[in-house]
């Protein structure tokens, strides 16, 4: 059985990450299983389209194009959706790395034409060099790794992350693309969810549909050193709740926390046992650990009342798009995103 056609989207918006995209195109384009094609869509930077676009002129298979849709990573992604030609379209952060075997252990998930959706392992790259002796593996979300508590192997699960992620085009026939008003926007509030509430809707839309994680498709992502400190732990850790809110009053609060409920009654208390053990025993950063994931847990409940709060007021709202396949348009085609359906609090 032949390998599906992958098309790669990687999001990009600033320059000060110049080197990091080079790097995650060039991870790409030396892949075992080679990608149909790598579209990098810029969010709404003129310099940096120009930039690229020169850079990436002579090389085949490699395109570059601007956000059809309003700024941030949502909408960036729909715009790569729009213009993909492949069976599958796998997503990369702009400041990640992917393993020569990514998307040959991606494809390998898709023999069974009931999986929609197949993610990967994502693992944290250090800008000091080493994991801060504080911060609890249970937390690494917070810098958009895989946490420890998610079941190895391959394994089915509600959502996969979307920085390491695949799904069919026929997914987002299904449920449309990713919402925006959700997930991130350059370097504002770093909020979250998005293919958290992507995935629910899909499995709505296709209660058939298999989403998997297998942990051999494995990406490094580059965490620089200002969310090495808890201040960044903090603040993304109460964008999380935020989110959370939101999901949760749209989709309903037993799907929107289903894997939640886990996390915080099973996997964080076996964390905090675990720092105060190493505590006792003097090993370095246990009471640190034991502490942060505490703090977390707090912050981001404090985060999820407040959004809570504000959905019922009608403070929360996002829109969904209806993605329409725009692949035979050149780069930066407007209305790549495709209509738009409004949803939000109380939908």
């Amino acid at each position: 059985m032949s390998s599906p056609d992958i098309s790669v989207v990687i999001c990009v918006y600033t320059e000060d990450r110049w080197e990091d995209i080079l790097a995650a195109v060039s991870s790409v384009r030396a892949q075992s299983l080679p990608a149909l094609e790598t579209l990098l869509v810029v969010d709404h930077n003129a310099t940096l389209l120009d930039r690229l676009s020169r850079e990436y002129k002579e090389t085949a298979a490699v395109r570059v194009l601007a956000n059809a849709g309003p700024r941030g990573l949502s909408a960036g992604r729909n715009t790569g959706i729009a213009v993909a030609h492949g069976e599958i379209i796998a997503f990369l952060d702009d400041d990640a790395v992917a393993e020569r075997d990514w998307l040959r252990h991606f494809a390998s998930g898709y023999a069974d034409p009931r999986v929609m959706a197949v993610g990967g392992r994502t693992m944290p790259i250090w800008a000091s060099g080493r994991r801060p002796a504080w911060f609890p593996e249970e937390f690494d979300w917070v810098v958009g790794c895989t946490y420890k508590g998610l079941p190895p192997g391959r394994v089915q699960v509600r959502n996969v992350l979307g920085g390491n992620a695949s799904f069919r085009r026929t997914a987002f026939d299904a449920a449309g693309g990713f919402a925006t008003g959700i997930g991130r926007d350059g370097d504002k509030r770093p909020l979250g969810c998005e293919e958290t509430e992507l995935c629910i809707r899909l499995t709505r839309a296709r209660p058939d549909a298999i989403l998997l994680i297998d942990d051999r498709a494995v990406i490094h992502h580059r965490v620089p050193e200002p969310r090495e400190h808890f201040a960044y732990f903090r603040t993304r850790a109460y964008a999380e709740g935020l989110s959370k809110a939101l999901v949760a009053r749209s989709v309903g609060a037993d799907k929107g926390l289903e894997s939640e409920r886990r996390y915080t009654t099973r996997v964080l208390p076996a964390g905090v046992a675990r720092g105060l053990r190493d505590a006792l025993l003097a090993r370095p950063g246990g009471a640190g650990r034991a502490g942060a994931i505490v703090a977390g847990v707090l912050t981001a409940a404090g985060g999820y009342v407040l959004g809570s709060v504000r959905a019922r007021r009608g403070g929360g709202t996002f829109t969904v798009a209806e993605i329409e396949n725009g692949s035979e348009s050149g780069p930066g085609r407007e209305g790549a995103a495709g209509r738009v359906h409004e949803g939000g609090a109380g939908r």
